[in-house]
């Protein structure tokens, strides 16, 4: 895994960008995000945490369909999936993801939020948008962020006395350590051309 991907700020796109980088460009620059990139086909926009709730209300204009709210871990410390590229430099945070889409076409934008580990708290959607209420409750309960303004952060999956917050990085995975991961299989690796050349010589 590697970092977040360096943002693009709206004033400075390439000469001549493509179509969805130009859109992606100008929709950053209307709502005044702090930059943006554009991989895969896909479209972030990065916002300030003070400016979270502002940004995708106002931008619901826009795109008015709310799909999904999800957060991630950025830890270098890592007990369960792949470690990021070089964990000595990495910032460690969570990152807030929404997504916002159109009800005409295929336009959506995925606006994205840094909040730090020792405050891991954001303004709740929730009053705003009905739809937001359950997915961060989940965010709740699987990464421990708190959302301020959303009076229902009960479990949603969890025992009432579990302890802790299982999509963490840091979060150890005890089945898998009695039992090993049943992904995990030996594998030869495929002959070079070289050999393969000569074992087909008679």
């Amino acid at each position: 895994m590697t970092d977040t991907p360096a943002t693009t700020d709206a004033d400075n796109v390439d000469e001549a960008p493509d179509a969805l980088t130009e859109y992606a460009a100008g929709f950053a620059e209307r709502y005044d995000a702090e930059g943006f990139t554009v991989e895969f086909d896909t479209i972030r926009v990065f916002v300030d945490r003070s400016r979270w709730v502002e940004t995708i209300v106002a931008a619901r204009e826009e795109l008015p369909f709310f799909s999904w709210l999800s957060a991630i871990d950025w830890s270098a410390t890592t007990e369960v999936g792949e470690g990021v590229d070089d964990p000595d430099t990495l910032e460690e945070r969570f990152e807030v993801l929404c997504r916002l889409s159109s009800v005409e076409n295929a336009d959506a934008v995925n606006f994205v939020t840094t909040i730090p580990k020792d405050d891991a708290v954001i303004d709740s959607l929730a009053p705003h948008i009905g739809g937001a209420a359950w997915h961060e409750r989940e965010a709740h309960e699987m990464f421990g962020i708190g959302f301020t303004g959303n009076d229902n952060l009960a479990p949603l999956y969890l025992p009432d006395d579990f302890i802790g917050n299982p999509l963490l990085k840091s979060f150890p995975l005890i089945a898998r350590e009695v039992k090993p991961w049943p992904g995990d299989v030996d594998v030869e690796p495929m002959p070079a051309k070289e050999e393969a050349d000569e074992g087909g010589e008679s």
